[in-house]
């Protein structure tokens, strides 16, 4: 006989309650609460370093069909705080499944709730914004569990890189099987490959892949790296990748990367790569309201062609804070934020949005055969 699963609560930090029940580890975990719209790729979502110290809502209704499977992992472990769901699933169907969901979460230590309206979740997260939440299996207690959620910090001024950086060099050695290959080959090879240093602020694995698939040798450095000992490799050009928290607060990472800029080196960032790129040529940064985060966001120019992307991010750069030297390259076309710039006369672009995405959609994958070619002409 199956045992009755266990209540859990959610409590947000407007003291709004939601009572569920709990899946995955049992426990407390406090984080701030976010919404992703994807209908597929929730491992993806939760191995993805840049989820660090937040608790996802799951649009779709239906989570843990297929199960999870060492190949999805975007990183060598889950980094979001917690779950919310509306419905689980304990018996996957899928012949790539290696684990059930609640299990993979049990074993990695991470609570999580199902059972609630995540649709009333999502429009309150839209109208009030993003906020910190408490969920747990253990206190029963709203109030107690309401104190609890004001003591924690908010993701505004928040330094989470350090946290989920590398903390060695290393050199990406993972051959890129056919299952990773999508669309048509990648035009440019780098003869002899282009060596990439690619600063880890909290790293897909994805992107990795993409560089390599595209003929570059890629090595790994840790966030806080020294711009002369990036230097020393002599790279070809220097990716920034994406990671958690707020931007404004990598203090050591920006300064970094504006000697980086001094060395007129090809540079390429994604998401948070992006934004310090944009801090780094002078410009500042805003939190959004509720952020975007899911596999449908379209970008680009009015006017000219719409990528649609995989976005996920709390954070965006003022455009008003640019000066001359910086053209803006893509708008999210929902709000109109900045998704992209370029410099005018110098080697450096950016992309708030996922171009590598896993599982998709892949419509910035020109991007890299894009940092082929600026290597190229700079070589």
């Amino acid at each position: 006989m199956t045992s009755p699963p266990t209540l859990a609560l959610l409590v947000l930090a407007d003291g709004t309650i939601y009572r569920g029940f709990s899946f995955g580890a049992s426990g407390t975990t406090i984080g701030e609460v976010v919404f992703n719209t994807g209908m597929t790729g929730y491992q993806e979502v939760l191995t993805d370093p840049s989820y660090s110290g937040q608790i996802v809502a799951f649009t779709y209704p239906e989570l843990g069909n297929v199960g999870v499977n060492s190949e999805d992992e975007e990183s060598h472990k889950p980094h979001i705080k917690g779950v919310i769901a509306r419905n689980i699933t304990n018996h996957p169907s899928n012949w790539r499944s290696q684990s059930s969901l609640p299990d993979y979460l049990k074993e990695h230590g991470i609570p999580g709730i199902y059972g609630i309206d995540t649709r009333s979740l999502t429009r309150k997260i839209r109208s009030l914004g993003a906020m910190n939440g408490v969920i747990s299996s253990h206190i029963s207690d709203p109030s107690e569990l309401y104190e609890l959620v004001q003591t924690a910090p908010t993701m505004e001024g928040l330094n989470l890189v350090s946290s989920v950086t590398t903390s060695e060099v290393y050199e990406w050695s993972e051959a890129t099987s056919p299952e990773w290959q999508f669309g048509s080959p990648p035009p440019l090879q780098g003869d002899p490959p282009f060596l990439v240093v690619a600063i880890d602020f909290g790293m897909k694995r994805n992107i990795l892949r993409r560089l390599s698939s595209y003929g570059c040798r890629v090595i790994v450095v840790p966030a806080q790296t020294p711009a002369e000992e990036i230097l020393s490799y002599n790279p070809d050009g220097i990716f920034l990748s994406n990671g958690p928290g707020d931007p404004a607060a990598a203090i050591h990472d920006i300064p970094a990367v504006g000697s980086l800029l001094k060395s007129e080196k090809p540079i390429f960032g994604i998401c948070m790569g992006h934004q310090i790129l944009g801090l780094a040529l002078g410009s500042t940064t805003f939190k959004l309201k509720f952020g975007h985060r899911g596999l449908n966001q379209p970008s680009g120019l009015p006017n000219r062609q719409v990528e649609i992307t995989s976005q996920n991010h709390g954070f965006a750069i003022d455009p008003n804070s640019l000066d001359g030297t910086v053209e803006i390259t893509h708008l999210n076309l929902n709000d109109s934020t900045v998704a992209g710039l370029r410099h005018r006369s110098l080697p450096f672009f950016s992309v708030q949005y996922h171009p590598e995405a896993s599982p998709g959609p892949h419509d910035g994958d020109y991007l890299f055969a894009k940092f082929i070619q600026i290597m190229e002409a700079n070589r």
